[in-house]
């Protein structure tokens, strides 16, 4: 019922200013058995050296959300959006038909981030992005929509995807229960801290993949921070 992926089993690469880890197949790490979990492509654990980061470079049809998780990354695209993400916050873009991206940490210290990559519900359509705050009250011992492709979660950045983005700072010895629906795929990291799911440890960024159809009891071993994504 958990397929856990422990950090130490994920891909790596270390290209001096990026040291990336890799939960999927990524690029020049290829494992048939981790390609995806659902429609969740990508699940990247990247660490951006001070003042570099990746260069303008393209992309179509995806949605990639990416959770900052310490220092900050400045956004520059091909649409004339530029922007600043902070730890803890969130931005999100959908590709489209096709656009261009750099991403930087113009910081004077390492910047920490999930860079998660969903497949949409549809190809095409113009390409878009966007990014917002989310106040660490909103999700103290609870989950918080952050991004979503759903019409009732307004609160949250829109994804072109049926999916969510979720996150939650929970205490030790606290439990939140997730139910996740018939036929949805869920996969979970804690940013830090630790956690047991369902009695079974997952250290920080470890990752949890988890079928639907059933409830589980996420408890924190200790104060934790936790980003989920429940997919198609």
């Amino acid at each position: 019922m958990i397929d856990k992926r422990s950090f130490e089993s994920l891909g790596h690469a270390d290209h001096g200013w990026l040291k990336a880890r890799h939960h999927f197949s990524f690029a020049n790490y290829y494992d048939p058995s981790r390609m995806g979990w659902g429609k969740i492509r990508v699940w990247n654990d990247d660490e951006i050296a001070a003042n570099s980061g990746f260069p303008p470079h393209p992309h179509a049809d995806m949605e990639i959300i990416t959770y900052v998780r310490s220092g900050a990354i400045t956004h520059k695209d091909s649409m004339g959006n530029e922007g600043r993400t902070v730890a803890g916050d969130v931005q999100v873009m959908s590709a489209g038909t096709g656009v261009r991206h750099a991403e930087y940490n113009l910081e004077p210290e390492t910047t920490r981030i999930f860079q998660i990559w969903i497949e949409p519900s549809r190809r095409g359509g113009a390409p878009s992005w966007g990014a917002k705050p989310f106040p660490k009250e909103q999700r103290s011992g609870q989950f918080a929509v952050l991004a979503s492709g759903f019409a009732e979660d307004s609160d949250a950045l829109p994804i072109r995807a049926e999916a969510r983005v979720l996150g939650a700072t929970v205490k030790a010895g606290e439990t939140i229960d997730y139910v996740i629906g018939e036929g949805r795929h869920v996969y979970l990291v804690p940013a830090t801290g630790a956690i047991e799911v369902n009695g079974e440890p997952v250290g920080a960024r470890d990752g949890a993949a988890l079928k639907g159809g059933q409830t589980v009891a996420i408890r924190a071993t200790e104060e934790a921070e936790i980003v989920l994504v429940d997919s198609e």
